[in-house]
């Protein structure tokens, strides 16, 4: 059962402005590199349910998050289907975003009061997740479908979307700054956060400082 409510989670990630996106094959790894974004400030963390038995790697990362890391909402991504968002949303997500607009998630999600994000390519896609009960609709890839012209483009008909772009956002001041100043209410940030390179040689310190420094950034775009 999900920790927190689906509203909990849209304030959150309003409020802290990034969501990082994260799959690994080996738990005590995504326990690292959850500790390290946590320690940077992270609030909102997305495992992505990219390989064989990741609702495996899943269930034991969210049992220790709920021990150890008791501020953190973690929620589960790449979700294409009903009966996957059900089986994450049995061990405990606190959110499920999707690639792709699927009404059948969208009821599963709802029934359970688990906020739910959908892939949105349109305009037209965003208004019928909006229909459907999404908070927070997810456009991908977000340099794909537009970039931050886009997003400036949708929130003038429609200044009430909240969008996260994922795919295309890198934590430096002028990508972010893009985003922001279109309107965007937070940003997804996978592989920029997590290099390779650094989780081969277990450099938490790295992904923590690269955190903390992509929160102050978006703090700061925000303020002025």
């Amino acid at each position: 059962m999900a920790r927190f409510t689906r509203i909990e989670v849209a304030l959150r990630m309003a409020e802290t402005g990034m969501v990082p996106v994260f799959y690994h094959k080996d738990a005590v790894v995504c326990k690292e590199v959850v500790r390290a974004c946590y320690a940077g400030g992270v609030r909102v963390f997305e495992f992505t349910n990219r390989g064989d038995y990741a609702h495996e790697v899943f269930a034991s990362l969210n049992k220790w998050v709920e021990t150890e890391l008791p501020g953190l909402i973690l929620g589960v991504g790449s979700v294409v289907d009903a009966p996957t968002a059900a089986l994450y949303i049995q061990l405990g997500a606190n959110f499920i975003v999707s690639p792709i607009l699927n009404p059948e998630i969208a009821k599963v999600c709802n029934r359970r009061k688990i906020a739910w994000s959908p892939g949105c390519g349109s305009l037209n896609d965003i208004s019928y997740a909006e229909e459907l009960g999404a908070e927070i609709v997810k456009i991908f890839p977000g340099t794909s479908v537009g970039g931050p012209d886009f997003v400036k483009a949708v929130k003038g008909p429609c200044p009430w979307s909240s969008i996260m772009p994922t795919g295309g956002v890198e934590p430096d001041e002028e990508n972010l700054k893009m985003w922001f100043n279109a309107g965007v209410t937070c940003v997804g940030m996978g592989s920029k956060l997590f290099p390779s390179d650094i989780i081969a040689r277990k450099n938490w310190n790295f992904i923590t400082e690269a955190c903390s420094n992509a929160l102050a950034l978006i703090r700061d775009i925000r303020k002025k």
